[in-house]
C-alpha cells in the first residue's frame, strides 16, 4: 500500500516536471521569434551638420528622379522654366533669389552688380555674370563645399528681375525699345507690348539671338496674326527683334489709282498692281507701259506687253521692291529722260496703300 502511495507520487512529479519542460522550450522559441517581428533598432542620431547634409543629398538624388520623370513640357518656378533656354545668361543688374536646401538661414536676395558680383552669406562675392542659371547654382555649391559649411550642397537660383536680358524690339513698331522678358514670352507677346505694327511694317522678321552661332532667325507672319500661330515661336532673353518696313512698289501714269503699293508678305506682279491701282485708263497707251527699276549702274528701263499679258499671250511679271509701273498716255510726245523723270516725281506723292496679293 505504501509502495503504491509512493509511485503514485513519483509519477505525477514526472508529469509536472515534463510540463515544466514542455513549457519553457516553447517560450524560448517564443523569444527568438519576437525580435524578428519586432521593429527595427533605430540608429544613433547624426550630428547636425551631417544631417543637413545628408538631407540635401537625398533631396538632390529626388529632385532628380523627379526631373528625369517629369515630362519636358511641365513648368516650373524657376528661371530656367521662365526663358526655358540655355543661353539665358546672368548680367549685371540681375536680381537673384539664391536658396540652399534645408539651410534657410543661407537663403538671400541679391542684385548683381556692375562687376558682375554677387555677395552670398559665407561665401563672400561670387562672379556670376555671363554665367548660366545652371552654372551660377552649380558654382555656388561647389564655394560651399569646398569652404566646409555644407555638405552636398544643392542650391537653386530664382531670376525676380532681369534688367540685363531684355528683348530689343526695332523698326516698324508702334514703341520701339527694350522690353522685360521674364517668364514664357511669345513674339506675338512682345509685338503686342511694342503697340503692334505700323501701317507701313512688313512681314518679314528678323530676330538675332544672343551667344548664338548661327545667323538671324527669319519668321514670316501673316498680316492677321490671329489666322496663322505655328510662327509665335518662343522669345528668350537678349533677342533682338527687327520689324523691317514693307517693300513698296509705285504704279503712276494713266491708271485709275495712282499709288504706292505696299507688299507686306509675298511677291506682287504687273497684272497685280494695276488690279490694285484701278487699272489702266482708256487712253492709256499699252504698248509703252515699262517697269523703271534701280540697279547697279542706274535707272533701267523694261518694255511689258500689257496688252499681250491681258490676253493671255505673255506671261506675267514680278515687280521688285521700289519698282516703278509707267502706264503712259497714248499720243504723249514726252522723250525717255523726261518719262523717267515724270514717274520718279510722280512717285513722289503717291498715297500709300497696302497690297495683298
Amino acid at each position: 500500500m505504501e509502495f503504491g502511495r509512493f509511485s503514485f507520487a513519483r509519477a505525477c512529479s514526472l508529469l509536472a516536471l515534463s510540463l515544466v519542460f514542455v513549457c519553457g522550450s516553447e517560450f524560448k522559441a517564443w523569444a527568438q521569434q519576437a525580435p524578428a517581428s519586432s521593429p527595427e533598432t533605430t540608429p544613433p542620431a547624426l550630428p547636425a551638420a551631417e544631417a543637413i547634409s545628408q538631407a540635401a543629398i537625398g533631396s538632390a538624388r529626388t529632385n532628380s528622379d523627379s526631373a528625369k520623370a517629369a515630362p519636358s513640357g511641365s513648368a516650373s518656378d524657376s528661371v530656367t522654366a521662365g526663358a526655358t533656354s540655355s543661353s539665358l545668361r546672368l548680367g549685371p543688374g540681375d536680381l537673384l533669389e539664391v536658396g540652399v536646401y534645408n539651410v534657410p538661414e543661407l537663403s538671400t536676395k541679391a542684385r548683381v552688380g556692375n562687376s558682375g558680383d554677387v555677395y552670398l552669406p559665407l561665401i563672400d562675392y561670387v562672379h556670376l555674370a555671363d554665367l548660366t542659371v545652371e552654372e551660377a547654382q552649380t558654382l555656388i555649391e561647389k564655394r560651399l563645399e569646398d569652404g566646409g559649411f555644407v555638405r552636398g550642397a544643392h542650391v537653386t537660383i530664382f531670376l525676380d528681375e532681369s534688367a540685363s536680358q531684355g528683348v530689343t524690339i526695332l523698326g516698324e513698331v508702334a514703341k520701339p525699345g527694350i522690353y522685360p522678358a521674364i517668364g514664357d514670352r511669345k513674339l506675338y507677346d512682345l509685338i503686342s507690348a511694342a503697340g503692334g505694327f505700323t501701317p507701313s511694317a512688313g512681314r518679314k522678321v528678323s530676330i538675332i539671338r544672343q551667344h548664338s552661332q548661327s545667323g538671324p532667325i527669319t519668321v514670316n507672319l501673316p498680316r492677321n496674326l490671329a489666322d496663322d500661330l505655328q510662327d509665335n515661336i518662343e522669345i528668350v532673353p537678349g533677342d533682338t527683334i527687327t520689324i523691317p518696313k514693307a517693300p513698296i512698289i509705285y504704279v503712276v501714269g494713266d491708271v485709275g489709282r495712282p499709288a504706292g503699293l505696299l507688299v507686306d508678305n509675298g511677291n506682287l506682279t504687273v497684272l497685280q498692281a494695276l488690279a490694285l491701282t484701278g487699272g489702266a485708263n482708256h487712253t492709256a497707251k499699252m504698248s509703252g507701259v515699262c517697269i523703271i527699276r534701280k540697279g547697279p549702274t542706274g535707272m533701267t528701263e523694261t518694255k511689258v506687253p500689257l496688252k499681250k499679258m491681258l490676253e493671255a499671250k505673255a506671261p506675267d511679271v514680278n515687280l521688285q521692291a521700289d519698282d516703278i509701273l509707267f502706264v503712259p498716255l497714248s499720243g504723249a510726245r514726252v522723250a525717255a529722260s523726261r518719262g523717267f523723270e515724270a514717274a520718279i516725281s510722280a512717285a513722289t506723292g503717291l498715297a500709300i496703300i497696302a497690297a495683298h496679293p
